[in-house]
């Protein structure tokens, strides 16, 4: 059993590659995942072989996606976006909703914002959430992150939720 204390020494981030295909494909049929992630429900498994391949393929100034293995397997992805500077927008998409809430999410951004700074010289990241995503926002405000300011709405969940946005700063 994992306990909190040494999770963090079994979660890495790594580059994504084909043979994650899938483990997206799993959670692709997950509607759960789909719903809380903004992705598209019932996709064909040829869409989402050809999406998969961007991922992977993707060469990008400004994002970069890398996948979260937790006990040597996929289980997420964590991005980061708007990248300028020394600032990027920060994103973490756990795939099997049956770990959400046990830290993982907490630690693979950790892991992905260590990465960040350390390669990159990232110092500032944001980082936007659902107001309806409890989980997420305290995971933010663990972490360190502010509240900045509440722009926008979309679908969470199939009902429109307002949009948070967080901010911090190393």
């Amino acid at each position: 059993m994992t306990t909190k204390k040494n999770l963090s020494q079994c979660i890495k981030i790594r580059p994504l590659t084909l043979d994650d295909y899938e483990a997206a494909l799993n959670w692709s049929m997950d509607d759960t995942f789909c719903l809380a992630n903004g992705w598209e429900l019932n996709r064909s498994p040829e869409e989402l072989y050809k999406w998969w391949l961007k991922c992977i393929n993707n060469v990008a100034e400004d994002f970069i996606r890398m996948g979260i293995q937790f006990n040597d397997r996929l289980v997420g992805y964590a991005d980061l976006a708007c990248m300028k500077g020394n600032t990027a927008e920060l994103g973490i998409a756990i795939g099997e909703n049956r770990l959400w809430g046990k830290g993982i999410g907490f630690n693979s951004a950790l892991c992905m914002m260590a990465f960040a700074t350390k390669k990159l010289g990232i110092t500032t990241f944001n980082a936007e959430t659902h107001e309806a995503n409890v989980r997420s926002r305290k995971m933010l405000e663990k972490i360190g992150f502010k509240e900045i300011s509440r722009v926008g709405s979309e679908k969470y969940f199939g009902m429109n939720s307002q949009l948070i946005q967080y901010e911090l700063n190393l």
